[in-house]
């Protein structure tokens, strides 16, 4: 596949302002004519275009994203939406959010979707997830608004804009911030108990075998929320090529190899003994509270880490699976959402220049260095990012070093596929069944839900 690159820290100096964004006014000509018919030599042209936004007619819209509870970039987000309303006085927006570890935020989008309650503005995932409110027209393309402002496109790295596109080639989300995966590792905990990194299967297998003989939880993640060891098992057992194409063309052994490792590392004592009903958060807390050696993360998971765990851990690629397809080197990211505008506010004529300009004052340059800065993702725009830990700068290397640069397997495959491959890491690991059953009755799931 191809191959992405990704945007890193110090490329460009940070942009010093924010794209303007122009509020919808149907009030004011723009004449600087007082009511008593007389023109004023005191309304300046900026003072008369403060007057029309704060005489405009109210708008109201509501933005949905995963922006809210524990989210590092919580409050450089809800800062960007208090700065557009300062500017546009006649705008309130609704912030509404919800985790996207929660399962129920997929649920709440394809319900609030189809149900003619969509939001004005809504931050969700890029690819399979978005296909079914894309495909029934509930979403606008960009790229007529993206080349109409050429200062607002070029703003956003080409790569960023690449991996937002749908099958359809057309970009309908406006990307923020991107995102790496990887194998987080306490760099003090293996050099407390004399173990090299995990960079290959043996090393991996040796730290676990030493590690879980001593009490310390090894690996450190969940069964039922197993989405990133699922995503680098097989990215890692079956490579890149085949985890692109995900379950349409029939079953790649390659794919069973990847329960199959996790099974052997299951039996050899790698996982929390409460694997089974722990969710991320959960498992993210043994790792930092430095209960555990390793986990698999994204890049947005460092912000809530203990600075213990912080300034000790780096990030690698998951070792190749032995006899599969990876390297070994291959990374899981990009850019796997952004921003969509649904049809209905679009088709608004109250509505629809607010909202466009909502959206890129929330993606302008300015607004994504302070949001990136805050979660460690990789910035949809050149600039340089600040005050990150090392371990955060270690990801960004990861990912420049990568064979490749790869979307995540849920983006490759139906929701409810994708909900079968985690419901099957328990009954795999714990010998319910075949690593071949799991991946077999995942493709039934496939098929059926791509008639």
């Amino acid at each position: 596949m191809k191959k992405y690159s990704i945007m890193l820290l110090s490329v460009l100096l940070l942009v010093s302002m924010f794209l303007a964004a122009c509020g919808n006014s149907k009030n004011g000509s723009g004449s600087n004519t007082s009511a008593d018919g007389n023109t004023s030599k005191n309304n300046t042209p900026s003072t008369q275009q403060e007057d029309t936004k704060k005489n405009a007619d109210p708008v109201k819209l509501r933005v949905f994203s995963t922006f809210g509870g524990t989210d590092a970039a919580r409050e450089a987000f809800q800062k960007a939406i208090d700065d557009f309303t300062a500017a546009n006085p006649n705008v309130t927006v609704e912030n509404d959010t919800m985790s996207a570890n929660d399962d129920g935020f997929r649920t709440k989008v394809n319900t609030d979707m189809t149900s003619g309650n969509e939001p004005d503005l809504l931050f969700y995932f890029i690819g399979a997830d978005a296909e079914g409110f894309v495909d029934a027209g509930k979403v606008v393309p960009l790229n007529e608004i993206l080349d109409a402002d050429a200062e607002w496109k070029n703003g956003f790295a080409p790569s960023a804009l690449g991996f937002a596109k749908q099958a359809d080639g057309n970009i309908y989300a406006a990307p923020l911030t991107g995102f790496y995966e990887g194998l987080f590792v306490n760099k003090k905990i293996f050099a407390d108990n004399g173990l090299e990194l995990p960079t290959d299967w043996d090393k991996m297998t040796t730290a676990v075998k030493t590690l879980s003989a001593k009490g310390i939880i090894p690996l450190s993640v969940p069964f039922d929320q197993s989405h990133y060891l699922i995503e680098y098992s097989v990215l890692s057992a079956a490579g890149p090529e085949s985890q692109n194409k995900g379950l349409k063309d029939g079953v790649d052994p390659n794919w069973e190899k990847a329960y199959a490792a996790m099974k052997e590392l299951y039996d050899l004592g790698a996982f929390p003994k409460d694997a089974a009903t722990i969710d991320l958060s959960m498992s993210g807390n043994y790792f930092s509270e430095g209960l555990a050696a390793m986990t698999i993360e994204g890049s947005w998971a460092i912000g809530g880490w203990s600075d213990d765990t912080k300034n000790n851990a780096t990030v690698i690629p998951f070792p190749q699976v032995p006899g599969g397809a990876g390297s070994g080197n291959n990374v899981v990211g990009g850019f796997g959402s952004g921003f969509y505008i649904s049809k209905a506010a679009y088709d608004n004529a109250a509505k629809k220049d607010t909202v466009v300009a909502l959206m890129k004052h929330l993606t302008s340059p300015a607004s994504i260095q302070k949001i990136a800065s805050a979660n460690g993702g990789t910035p949809a725009a050149e600039v340089e990012l600040t005050g990150l830990p090392q371990v955060a700068l270690d990801g960004f290397a990861m990912a420049a070093k990568a064979d490749s640069i790869n979307s995540p397997v849920d983006s490759k495959v139906a929701p409810e596929t994708f909900s079968e491959l985690r419901r099957n890491v328990q009954q795999v690991v714990t010998g319910k069944i075949t690593p071949a059953q799991a991946i077999e009755s995942a493709k039934k799931v496939e098929d059926a839900n791509k008639k």
